[in-house]
């Protein structure tokens, strides 16, 4: 086996740490911005930004018609449905909550890597899962995931957990779908790929949500955010992501995504003023417990693409 350069996981824990951040801070863009203008406004800002990535360098080969398929399923399931997902999810939730959730996402991949990759559970990987999913459901049923300001309750916190495992889901999909585009695309080109399919399939609502919006009241500090998130959540994080995954096999990259749930965590906690109760610490303390043995050392892994 090749050694892995340094900068690789580098790259994979600052991608996931600043997704852990934008899906903490979402928490105050959901209640200005409508869902789907909001995905709406941030694909269409990492257009912009990235639309010099668009191009094919030179000697980069051409995208095959199965390059293009998985890159619309990257979109799809790891941009659009994720967005989606997680910001209604969080909206009906917490910060925390989601914090908690995400920490499943190892758990996923290994039973994805199963389903899809045809790679062996072991019996920590099983009860790594199971851990994790006894962690989500004592957040659900123990009412750990109600948003820390008692706006989300009873059935409506219930619909924001199912979603938030929907972006679980989804998120685990991306990192194995990205490990074959990785193998043939430049990361930056598949960055700028991956967010025009999604700013095209999230735009008929965004426009519908457009016309009612009074973007006037919307505040400078607001805006920023806004701009942090567009540029962190389409650009920065894919582009890193993608520059990990190039050098380190997906299931192994799964390790990193623990950085998602413990940054998601710690801005709900210390930003946003939610309390981490006792429901929460023994909910997280399944969750990681799922992770770890979820990610032992020594698991065989395919090498997508390879």
């Amino acid at each position: 086996m090749p050694r892995v350069p340094f900068v690789a996981y580098l790259c994979l824990a600052a991608s996931m740490s600043l997704v852990g951040s934008y899906v903490g801070l979402s928490k105050l863009l959901v209640a200005v911005f409508p869902v789907f203008l909001l995905a709406w406004l941030r694909f269409g800002i990492a257009a912009v930004a990235m639309a010099h990535w668009v191009r094919r360098a030179p000697g980069e080969a051409l995208l095959s018609p199965h390059d293009r398929v998985l890159l619309f399923w990257e979109s799809f399931l790891g941009n659009f449905l994720f967005s989606v997902c997680m910001l209604f999810g969080v909206k009906l939730t917490s910060a925390l909550a989601a914090g908690v959730t995400m920490a499943a996402i190892p758990a996923v991949v290994a039973l994805l890597s199963r389903a899809f990759l045809k790679e062996r559970i072991t019996r920590p990987q099983a009860a790594g899962i199971a851990c994790a999913v006894a962690g989500i459901a004592l957040l659900a049923l123990g009412g750990a995931g109600h948003a820390g300001d008692g706006a989300a309750a009873g059935g409506n916190s219930m619909l924001g957990q199912v979603l938030l495992i929907g972006a679980v889901v989804c998120e685990a999909s991306y990192v194995v779908i990205g490990k074959r585009l990785a193998a043939n695309v430049s990361p930056k080109r598949i960055s700028a790929l991956v967010n025009l399919w999604g700013l095209a399939l999230v735009t008929p609502l965004g426009v519908w949500q457009a016309g009612s919006f009074d973007f006037a009241a919307v505040t400078p500090a607001t805006w920023g955010l806004l701009l942090f998130y567009a540029l962190a959540a389409s650009m920065i994080t894919v582009w890193l992501w993608m520059t990990g995954l190039r050098h380190v096999p997906a299931a192994s990259a799964g390790v990193f995504t623990v950085m998602l749930p413990v940054t998601a965590a710690a801005i709900g906690v210390v930003f946003l003023g939610e309390r981490f109760g006792s429901a929460h610490a023994v909910a997280f303390a399944f969750a990681l417990a799922g992770v770890v043995l979820a990610t032992r050392p020594g698991r065989r892994v395919a090498e997508a693409g390879a």
